[in-house]
């Protein structure tokens, strides 16, 4: 039995029952382009439910600092750690609070080595590790009482991007190209870029579908060598070749959805077809030579290398192509020790090129409908692990930072607070849930509404927790 990519076809002894594929997408009682849309997305019904505001916001470019970055050192200063540097933390302060890694009892308040000032009309305050972020501070929204659930890094990281420590539940960008759909045919809507060489792993998890159709996945791309693993075709194989076999996989598959129904299967023909667009037009997006000498130096690339900056060039590119929802992790946050030295050469690989990235973005007009999102799994504690100078910060939880800027969001404004030790949120808290029904605020999405059922209930991104926070939001 063959197929003929003109007649689009199968041909041989027991082909004069089957259908062509252009015969069996026309007389389908749906249409196989309706069936698959209606596993890709709400209806057009359900998506008017779903919405909560006319969107400030059309896509999302998330930089998330894997491991952990120090509040207390970089976005939130506190003299009062300067003056008792040294002295034990007051044990009404840490009681029965358990540590990731420190051992020690009463372990000593440390300060900040670094020197935080005030920026622009807002007076956003800053680290001096961060002076490149500081001048474009008046476009932040600096939200210091942030507060999660989780000290560990691999349930953190999964509760931020999922909204649930356990496995199986949807990212955050799965939910977005759900329910919004794509605004592009030669990308998947959710992109991922990974940078930093050392750090905890990063689980696939963490931007995976969960129980959504699992074409919602993200798809991680790479600044070096293949764009994308196992898109490219072998040595030989033309493109007309690799379009007659997705043709014929495409029929095997539809024939097969006819006798069981199975909504996956739609979705691995979507995404077949999405592959073969993705042959042609990801090698020229990922090319960044492109790019004029004035952009490079504006973001510090280093195209030699895979590079924070690279993705960050490489991330405005993909958000102007259309992708919906753009993740960048970049490892290396986890100072358990020498955080001077650790947290000054991760402030010097990102600040750079995050300030570049919004100045990009706005003077191209898409900073006022992209929303750009930073921050780690969770802060480091106000306490050193260990002592002299190779002394660490550990995981903290109880109270950090996250800024956001861009669509749907005030700029040069200043949320919530910890106490005087920044160890606890106290002034308006903001709840990882809380961020997370933001974001989908800024995109016009009620995160209450936006829903889908599996094993006999209702899930959505916040559980049945989270409230937007109106106070940083322009709508």
């Amino acid at each position: 039995m063959r197929f003929d990519p003109t007649s689009h076809r199968l041909s041989g002894p027991d082909s004069t029952d089957l259908l062509a594929r252009r015969e069996f997408l026309a007389r389908s009682s749906f249409g196989l382009g309706a069936m698959a849309l209606a596993t890709m997305s709400p209806s057009h019904a359900a998506a008017e439910r779903i919405r909560a505001v006319s969107p400030r916001a059309k896509r999302v470019i998330f930089l998330f600092m894997s491991g952990g970055p120090s509040h207390v050192d970089l976005f939130d200063p506190k003299p009062l750690l300067r003056e008792r540097d040294g002295q034990p933390m007051p044990p009404e302060i840490i009681k029965n609070h358990v540590f990731a890694m420190i051992k020690t009892a009463r372990p000593s308040i440390k300060g900040s080595p670094f020197r935080f000032e005030r920026h622009g009309e807002s007076g956003n305050e800053f680290s001096e590790l961060l002076p490149h972020i500081a001048s474009v501070g008046d476009e932040l929204a600096i939200v210091r009482s942030v507060h999660t659930d989780t000290f560990n890094h691999d349930p953190a990281c999964t509760f931020l991007n999922t909204g649930d420590v356990r496995f199986g539940r949807p990212s955050m960008g799965a939910w977005l190209s759900y329910g919004l759909g794509s605004e592009t045919e030669d990308f998947p809507a959710y992109c991922v870029l990974i940078s930093g060489q050392k750090g905890q792993p990063l689980l696939e998890s963490y931007w995976g579908a969960g129980f959504l159709p699992s074409r919602h996945q993200g798809v991680q791309l790479r600044s070096r060598g293949e764009p994308v693993l196992f898109a490219k075709s072998p040595a030989g194989f033309t493109k007309e070749m690799r379009r007659e076999q997705i043709d014929l996989v495409s029929w095997m598959n539809s024939k097969r959805f006819e006798k069981v129904g199975d909504p996956e299967i739609l979705a691995r023909i979507s995404q077949y077809e999405l592959a073969f667009r993705m042959q042609t037009a990801v090698p020229d997006t990922v090319d960044l030579s492109h790019e004029p000498t004035h952009v490079h130096e504006a973001y510090g690339t280093d195209l030699s290398k895979p590079a924070y900056a690279n993705n960050c060039l490489l991330a405005r590119r993909l958000v102007e192509r259309g992708v919906r929802f753009v993740q960048l992790y970049h490892r290396g946050w986890d100072s358990h020790g020498s955080i001077e030295k650790e947290h000054r050469s991760q402030c010097a690989e990102v600040d750079r090129p995050t300030a570049a990235l919004l100045r990009d973005l706005k003077d191209r007009g898409l900073l006022e409908d992209t929303l750009v999102v930073w921050g780690g799994e969770f802060g480091r504690t106000p306490v050193a692990q260990g002592s002299g100078g190779g002394y660490g910060r550990d995981h903290h939880p109880y109270g950090f930072t996250m800024w956001l800027a861009g669509g749907g969001i005030r700029p040069g404004v200043t949320h919530g607070s910890t106490d005087e030790f920044g160890y606890f949120a106290v002034e308006d808290k903001v709840h990882v849930h809380d961020v997370q029904a933001t974001i989908l605020h800024c995109l016009g999405l009620d995160h209450e509404r936006l829903t889908y059922r599996f094993q006999g209930r209702d899930f959505r991104l916040t559980d049945v927790h989270g409230s937007v926070v109106r106070q940083i939001c322009s709508s």
